[in-house]
């Protein structure tokens, strides 16, 4: 730390040395949160299939807290909107009760079949999950409001506040949604991004946070997950 100044002018305290080690060891202290708990094998080559088929899914550190928060939950019945490579259904799985159902949904074909072949790799039966092929926004209204204990969303983010308004209402009390990408590269603290994708990125965390039904958390895990959880 220096300081600058010369007669009664004011004097400056630089600390440019502390502030630039901040930055640099930032990356360091990340890739540290995403390695805590290492990905095994499994979950590996499932990453390496999604990240192949272009669906890029969530990372460790998201991953680990959904199985987290499933398991927090005691979760026997979850709902995932974006199915991908089957990572986070992986996730969620490991972490909820041992009869639970996950409810996974998305548009495309190809990454059901991957996530089926990855959770039929993990030895899940076929009764611990259910794939349904179609746009959320159709399915989602046509589940049982109430019924579920947690929603997880990893899809469209020009979607996310209507994917916040449904899913709400399909959580019980105590019940928890949670979205990926929240902080989209840093995009949303940037004013002059005003893509859809980041507006709506902006807005969905707003929601949550302005939402009195709602208690909310913004985690700097990976790309940023937004937890919130429906009070009774």
């Amino acid at each position: 730390m220096t300081s600058t100044g010369t007669g009664n002018g004011p004097t400056v305290v630089q600390s440019s040395g502390v502030q630039n080690s901040g930055v640099q060891n930032y990356s360091a202290v990340r890739d540290y949160v995403e390695g805590f708990l290492a990905e095994d094998e499994l979950l590996a080559t499932v990453r390496e299939r999604g990240n192949d088929l272009g669906c890029v899914p969530i990372g460790p550190g998201g991953g680990a807290a959904l199985r987290f928060l499933a398991c927090t939950l005691s979760a026997r019945a979850v709902v995932e909107v974006g199915t991908g490579a089957g990572t986070s259904g992986l996730w969620l799985l490991r972490g909820m009760a041992s009869d639970g159902v996950l409810t996974s949904i998305d548009v495309e074909p190809e990454y059901q079949r991957a996530a089926r072949t990855a959770f039929t790799e993990a030895g899940f039966p076929p009764a611990r999950y259910r794939l349904i092929m179609g746009q959320a926004l159709d399915v989602l209204p046509r589940l049982t409001d109430g019924a579920y204990d947690m929603v997880f969303v990893d899809a469209l983010k020009p979607e996310y506040p209507r994917y916040l308004e449904v899913g709400v209402n399909l959580l019980r009390p105590g019940g928890i949604i949670a979205f990926d990408n929240v902080l989209w590269g840093g995009q949303v603290t940037d004013p002059a991004q005003r893509d859809p994708a980041t507006m709506a990125l902006r807005e969905v965390t707003n929601m949550a946070r302005d939402d009195k039904s709602l208690v909310p958390l913004l985690l700097p895990l990976g790309d940023g997950l937004l937890v919130a959880l429906r009070t009774p």
